[in-house]
Formats: structure tokens, C-alpha cells, sequence
């Protein structure tokens, strides 16, 4: 038997108070997605701030408030607004910058320093950096308004390889070489192991590190625990990207073979 229709008015895919329901198995409602993968999509923020964006009240569906992760949308049949402003799903664009000193990695900063928006000129769409680099690191940075990919190349889980030029103070004992290689212990933490070479052999010694997973200013607290402070840090490669011709403070868009390179990750 079919089941009597709902009586009243109300929006599809919608409780009385503002929540979404389960859509009806049909092919009508067969294009709902989770409503922070809309929002990433459409360069609202990464696919993580956007669920922090959801939890704050701030997203409407059909005029609705919704606070709840697990709501989907129909991207097409919905209205779905941010702050009452109705969001766009954005073709994707791919970025890649070489960040210099003097930068934060982030769209806003409370603090008033420079961030790497300001770097971009003539963007068709809203982008954000994945990933961080800090102040005053330098190096490739990727900017997307690509939710789903950004969250895929942050995640430590999926342990994309990050590879750094660092100048330290002295050069490091072997064993000290071997401690980071192994999985050092910091702040009674063990990191995952990372790959360390002698890039330059000299007083002040450049190392080639690569990392797997990236906690704030990992490689700074880590030399520093061993007594070889960095003086300089510049990330020559992010997954399958690098770029020694990109110079600092320039940017370009991604290449169709290194979208591709990356979306295989």
C-alpha cells in the first residue's frame, strides 16, 4: 500500500524545524550530496570549515537553517544561501604558488599580516590554500576551491609526501639523522618517520626532509629539539607537484596532466 502524502505545506527534503529529512528514494531526489561537499564545491572554504560553517547556524536550505552534518541538498532542485547569500557551484581551478616570506596561508588573518590572497590577481573563483606554510617559510603552495581534493591532499591519513630544503645551524650528528628517519619524539609524541638527505654539505648544512604528515612547524620544533634551529625552510615539492622555474611571490594554474596527477593520489 502506498503511504498517505504528508498534509501541510512544506519544502522538499525538510522538517518543520528546519532540519533535513531523508529524501524519498526516487529518481527525482537521486542528486543529493552532503550538504559540506556542496558548500567546498561551490569555494565556500575547505570541506572541514565548511562542517564548522554548517555547526555555526550560518547555512540555509530553502530558506531553513540547517546545523546538522549529516543534511544533504540537490544541488540543482535546492536553494541553499550562506549567511543569506546564495552559493554557486564553481567550476574547479587549481592553483600553484611560490610563497614567499612575509605570508600567512590562510584567506583572513585576525592579526592583519599579509595573507597569500593578496598574491592573486585575476582569479575566476574563490580559492583557498591547502595545507599550510608559515610565516616565514616559503614555497609552493596549492590553492582550490576543489573541497573534495583539498580535504583528500590535507588529510594526515593519506600521507601525501611533502619535501622541504632546510638551512640548520651545524650539521646533525648521524644518529641524531637516524632518530628522524626512525620516528623522532617530540614533546612525547612520536612522528612518523620522515626522509632526511644531506642536500649541501657545508657549515651551515641544507637538508632535504620529506614529510608524510604535517603538525604546526613540524620541522622548526624538530631541529630545534636537537640543538640545529632552521634558519631558512622552502618546500620545493607538494605530492607530484614542484616547479623550480615558478618564482617567489608568482603563481600559475595547475596543467590538465598535474590535476590528474593529483586526483589519482
Amino acid at each position: 500500500m502506498t503511504p498517505p502524502a504528508p498534509k501541510g505545506p512544506s519544502r522538499p527534503g525538510s522538517h518543520s524545524d528546519g532540519r533535513l529529512q531523508p529524501a524519498p528514494a526516487s529518481p527525482s531526489r537521486a542528486g543529493l550530496e552532503r550538504l559540506q561537499k556542496l558548500l567546498a564545491a561551490a569555494g565556500v572554504a575547505s570541506r572541514r570549515a565548511c562542517e564548522a560553517i554548517i555547526l555555526e547556524g550560518r547555512v540555509q536550505v530553502n530558506g531553513r537553517t540547517v546545523t546538522e552534518l549529516g543534511a544533504k541538498a540537490d544541488p540543482v532542485r535546492d536553494e541553499i544561501t550562506v549567511d543569506l547569500m546564495p552559493i554557486h557551484r564553481e567550476a574547479p581551478v587549481y592553483i600553484l604558488m611560490n610563497k614567499p616570506k612575509g605570508y600567512v596561508t590562510t584567506v583572513k588573518d585576525d592579526q592583519g599580516r599579509p595573507t597569500v590572497m593578496a598574491l592573486l590577481r585575476g582569479v575566476p573563483a574563490r580559492v583557498y590554500p591547502v595545507g599550510r606554510l608559515d610565516f616565514n617559510s616559503e614555497g609552493l603552495l596549492l590553492l582550490t576551491n576543489d573541497g573534495a581534493l583539498a580535504q583528500t591532499l590535507a588529510g594526515p591519513e593519506h600521507e601525501i609526501p611533502k619535501v622541504y630544503l632546510v638551512k640548520v645551524h651545524r650539521m646533525p650528528r648521524p644518529e641524531t639523522l637516524k632518530e628522524f628517519r626512525e620516528g623522532f619524539r617530540l614533546n612525547g609524541r612520536r612522528l612518523k618517520p620522515c626522509l632526511v638527505e644531506v642536500a649541501e654539505r657545508v657549515e651551515n648544512p641544507w637538508l632535504r626532509v620529506t614529510l608524510t604528515e604535517g603538525k604546526n612547524q613540524q620541522i622548526r620544533r624538530m631541529f630545534a629539539a636537537v640543538g640545529h634551529p632552521v634558519s631558512k625552510l622552502r618546500r620545493v615539492q607538494f605530492g607530484p607537484l614542484s616547479d623550480p622555474a615558478l618564482k617567489p611571490g608568482a603563481w600559475r594554474f595547475l596543467s590538465p596532466q598535474e590535476i590528474a596527477a593529483l586526483r589519482s593520489l
